[in-house]
């Protein structure tokens, strides 16, 4: 009898394999492999100075690799310019969110939305983004340089959204926030999640990245240490003990 295949199986929508990459004169990302398939909601986890935001820029063409190769939907990402990437389907939601201050709410929506050219989904958009974080709309004209951290991260997370991704990258998207804000933002990156959107989710708050990933990677000095199912590794004593406070 023929084996039946598994879902995981199937071609990866991202892969990373062997990627290095040197920031600074540094080794920082040391040969690592990495895959996410569609619809999945995958965690990179670590402490600070792993690689993980080192990995997304190379990811992204911010940084150049010096070995290993990236893919997305088959293809090598690898040399190509980081302005075309939204147009094949891949947005990233940098650390420190990177909003453009002097802009209101909506002229960073519409920003998102630069490679479209469809004025009516555009504006219907904007209004779905007012829907799943009802404060841009309370703000909607408001500077984006005006708001607290919390809502600056929901704004450029709608503002990634605007270009209709296939794969959003979140790079520490609860750095600096209240803790209530924090967990706003994470009920919002579950939402996404449940509408099918698929998530590389590189996070230093392992117990709340876990909690909403299906799998995840442990990135510890450039190298991947360990990687397995979520919620097994919420259960795993040494991430327990290293990530997990406990």
């Amino acid at each position: 009898m023929a084996a039946v295949l598994q879902p995981r199986l199937a071609k990866p929508m991202l892969a990373i394999d062997g990627l290095k990459v040197a920031y600074g004169g540094i080794q920082a990302v040391k040969g690592i492999d990495l895959e996410i398939h569609e619809g999945e909601l995958v965690t990179l986890i670590g402490a600070n100075g792993a690689g993980k935001t080192t990995t997304l820029k190379a990811v992204t063409g911010l940084l150049k690799p010096t070995a290993g190769e990236v893919r997305y939907l088959g293809a090598t990402l690898t040399g190509k310019p980081t302005f075309q990437l939204l147009r094949d389907g891949l947005a990233m939601v940098p650390e420190g969110r990177g909003v453009f201050a002097r802009m209101t709410i909506v002229e960073n929506l519409r920003m998102g939305a630069y490679v479209r050219d469809d004025e009516a989904e555009i504006k219907s958009d904007i209004e779905r983004m007012f829907v799943t974080f009802p404060r841009l709309k309370e703000r909607a004209n408001q500077l984006a340089g005006t708001m607290s951290g919390g809502e600056q991260q929901m704004l450029a997370m709608a503002r990634a959204l605007m270009g209709h991704p296939k794969l959003l990258l979140l790079d520490e998207p609860s750095m600096g926030l209240s803790p209530i804000m924090v967990d706003k933002i994470f009920e919002v990156v579950r939402e996404i999640r449940s509408q099918g959107m698929t998530i590389l989710l590189v996070e230093q708050n392992a117990r709340l990245a876990l909690q909403a990933a299906d799998r995840g990677y442990v990135m510890e000095s450039g190298l991947i240490t360990m990687t397995g199912e979520a919620k097994q590794m919420l259960d795993d004593p040494k991430v327990r003990a290293a990530y997990l406070g406990e």
